[in-house]
């Protein structure tokens, strides 16, 4: 009943899994968007006349000028990068301490030669997602071995079934927070354009009020409106390479399990005979 135990509940991945409530990531970074925006851009400064109101005399003066949807692409864009950190170290935490291109050789050949004792032990030294995995479908085989009244393909079957239990209990740590970093990167370029319209709305007001072509006033405004764009472009590229870097991350690791699960069921039936 010890192995049954064993197999029925895997071990957790031990170390850093990644933060569950990422709304007080998304607020603390919310707080440091608006105070870098009207703090580090807004600093009097960066204008002429050493006021906020007056033209801008650098880059970051530009930048500010674009409104407060520069502050809220900032939080999106120090979102991404928060998530994206949270998200390696997380996910190292899931790969184990070791190579784990040379766990899953080696655990294959453990497993070929009949030698669990060397499998549960490269388990143990490991650790992570994998071998939490794989630990649990090698206690499933040892229990099938003490296990008589049943046929082989029903085995094979339990054994199969501890792999894919334990893998579920594994994917929600790997995709957690993914989903927000996807949807930042449809909503950074969204943000972006809200930000650049009310910026050219402006402008534009700001000309008819003058009844003339000023078109120094013009190209100003127009220019920190773009400022907008680019900020949100940008934010969505930062999250567009960290959602497909952890997700081939994710799949690379998924397909380990994948082939060690399926390695260690086909031992099992190619080393017994059909039971009647």
């Amino acid at each position: 009943m010890a192995t049954k135990t064993n197999a029925a509940s895997p071990k957790q991945s031990k170390g850093f899994t990644g933060i569950k409530s990422a709304i007080w990531v998304m607020l603390v970074c919310l707080a440091l968007g608006y105070s870098f925006w009207f703090f580090v851009l807004g600093n009097p400064d960066n204008f002429a006349g050493g006021t906020r109101e007056g033209r801008p005399l650098n880059l970051m003066g530009t930048v500010y000028h674009g409104g407060y949807v520069v502050g809220l692409i900032f939080t999106l864009m120090f979102t991404v990068i928060a998530l994206s950190i949270e998200r390696y170290f997380a996910l190292r935490t899931a790969f184990g301490k070791g190579s784990l291109t040379k766990f899953v050789q080696e655990v294959k050949a453990a497993v070929k030669a009949n030698d669990f004792a060397k499998a549960r032990a490269l388990c143990d030294k490991q650790q992570g997602s994998v071998a939490n995995v794989v630990l649990a479908s090698v206690n499933t085989y040892s229990e099938m071995e003490n296990t008589t009244g049943i046929k082989k393909s029903q085995k094979v079957a339990k054994i199969q079934q501890a792999h894919e239990e334990a893998t579920q209990l594994e994917m929600p740590t790997l995709q957690m927070n993914l989903p927000i970093i996807a949807t930042i990167v449809t909503l950074g370029t969204l943000t972006a354009l809200f930000g650049t319209v009310l910026g050219m709305i402006g402008s534009f007001q700001a000309l008819a009020a003058g009844g003339g072509g000023d078109s120094l006033a013009l190209s100003m405004g127009i220019s920190e409106a773009l400022v907008n764009t680019a900020s949100g472009i940008a934010t969505s590229w930062v999250a567009v390479v960290a959602y497909n870097t952890y997700t081939n991350k994710i799949d690379k690791l998924t397909y380990a399990l994948d082939e060690v699960g399926y390695t260690i069921a086909q031992t099992y039936e190619a080393n017994h005979t059909e039971e009647a």
